[in-house]
C-alpha cells in the first residue's frame, strides 16, 4: 500500500533533509492536479532530494512571465508546441544535451526532437472532427466541413486557441491553396464556411456545452476534450478523415537562465520513463509517448496511442504559422466579430 511506502521514521528524515532542499520550480497548466502530485511531484522529490513548487496558467501567460523575467525563476516549462516555437525562436530555452536524457532515446520519432535541437514532446494529441452520428452523415474529409447540409451546425475553435489557426490552413488546402502564402484564398474559404458555422468555442467547456445543448451537431476538437463529449452526448463520433488529423505536441524544455540545470535534465528524463508515462495513460492524463508503454483497447481508446495511429498525422509548421498569425487573426475577426 501507498500509506505504507515510508516507515515513520523515513518520512521524518526525508522532511528533515526537505528543509534544506534546492527548490526546483516547474511551469505547468495545473490540470490533473492531484494524479500530477502522485505521479510526478512527490516520486521526483524522492529522487532528487529536491522541493518542487509550481507556477501555473495558461501557455501565454507563463511564456510571457517567464520572458519577461529573462528567462529566470523556472527550471523546466511545459508549453503546446506552437508556444515553445515561440520560445525558440526568442531564444528563451537551453538547446538539449540528448545524452543527459537516455530515455528519449525509446520515444516516438514525432517527439524525440520537434523543434530543431530543444525540449523533447512529453506527449502527443490530435485535432480532428467530431460529429453527431444521430443527427449527420458521416465525415470522412476536412472538406466536409463546407457540406450544405451542415449549415449552422458546425462550431469552430476560436483563432486566438490552438486549433484554430489549424482551420485556417485547411481552409488554404479546401481552396487548392497554401494559407501562409495566399491568405486572400484561404480566407475566401473561410468566408464560404461561415455559414455553417454556429458560433466560436475559446474553450473546451464552451464546445461540450455547445454540443450537449444541440446549438452544434459537429465541431473542431482536440482529443483530450473527447470524453467529456461522449458523456454529454453518447452519439458524438471522432471522424476518421481520409486527409487525416492534426497533430498537437506538449513539449517540455529548460529556461535559457534556469538555475538548476542538472535537476532539468533529470526531470524530462523522469518524465519520459516508460513508468511514468504508464501510469500518466492509464489514468487518463496523458498520452505516451514512450514506444515501451503497454495499453489495453480499453485505455488507448481515449489517446493517439501506436506507431501507426502517429504516423498518420498531419504536423503544422509552427514557424509560418507563427510570422502568419497576426494577419490571420485581423482577418478572422473581421469574419465572425472580434
Amino acid at each position: 500500500m501507498k500509506s505504507a511506502l515510508f516507515s515513520t521514521t523515513l518520512l521524518i528524515a526525508f522532511a528533515g533533509s526537505m528543509a534544506n532542499a534546492e527548490t526546483f520550480t516547474i511551469s505547468w497548466w495545473g490540470y490533473n492536479g492531484e494524479k500530477l502530485q502522485a505521479n510526478i511531484v512527490e516520486p521526483f522529490q524522492k529522487i532528487c532530494g529536491c522541493e518542487v513548487v509550481f507556477e501555473t496558467g495558461n501557455n501565454a501567460d507563463r511564456l510571457g512571465k517567464l520572458q519577461a523575467r529573462g528567462g529566470k525563476g523556472v527550471d523546466v516549462i511545459y508549453l503546446s508546441d506552437s508556444f515553445s516555437q515561440l520560445g525558440v525562436e526568442a531564444g528563451t530555452f537551453q538547446k538539449i544535451d540528448r545524452s543527459r536524457v537516455p530515455n528519449i532515446a525509446n520515444l516516438y520519432d514525432i517527439a524525440q526532437d520537434p523543434q530543431g535541437g530543444y525540449g523533447p514532446a512529453y506527449t502527443v494529441g490530435r485535432v480532428g472532427i467530431v460529429y453527431d452520428s444521430a443527427k449527420v452523415q458521416p465525415i470522412t474529409s476536412w472538406g466536409d466541413l463546407w457540406r450544405a447540409d451542415l449549415a449552422k451546425s458546425v462550431t469552430l475553435p476560436g483563432i486566438t486557441t490552438t486549433a484554430g489557426p489549424m482551420v485556417v490552413i485547411e481552409a488554404g488546402k479546401h481552396a487548392g491553396v497554401d494559407a501562409y502564402t495566399d491568405p486572400d484564398g484561404a480566407f475566401k474559404a473561410m468566408a464560404e464556411l461561415a455559414p455553417n458555422s454556429v458560433k466560436n468555442y475559446n474553450t473546451g467547456s464552451e464546445m461540450v456545452n455547445l454540443i450537449s445543448t444541440g446549438e452544434a451537431t459537429v465541431a473542431i476538437a482536440q482529443d483530450f476534450s473527447f470524453t467529456s463529449l461522449k458523456a454529454a452526448v453518447p452519439t458524438m463520433t471522432w471522424a476518421t478523415l481520409s486527409d487525416n488529423d492534426i497533430a498537437t505536441l506538449n513539449t517540455v524544455n529548460i529556461p535559457a537562465a534556469a538555475e538548476h540545470v542538472d535537476l532539468a535534465y533529470k526531470f524530462i528524463d523522469f518524465i519520459l520513463s516508460k513508468e511514468v508515462q504508464q501510469v500518466e495513460a492509464e489514468q487518463g492524463v496523458d498520452a505516451p509517448v514512450n514506444t515501451q508503454v503497454d495499453l489495453t483497447p480499453e485505455q488507448a481508446a481515449q489517446w493517439t496511442y501506436g506507431a501507426d495511429a502517429i504516423a498518420k498525422l498531419s504536423r503544422v509548421d509552427y514557424v509560418k504559422m507563427n510570422a502568419a498569425k497576426s494577419e490571420w487573426i485581423d482577418r478572422w475577426n473581421e469574419l465572425f466579430g472580434g
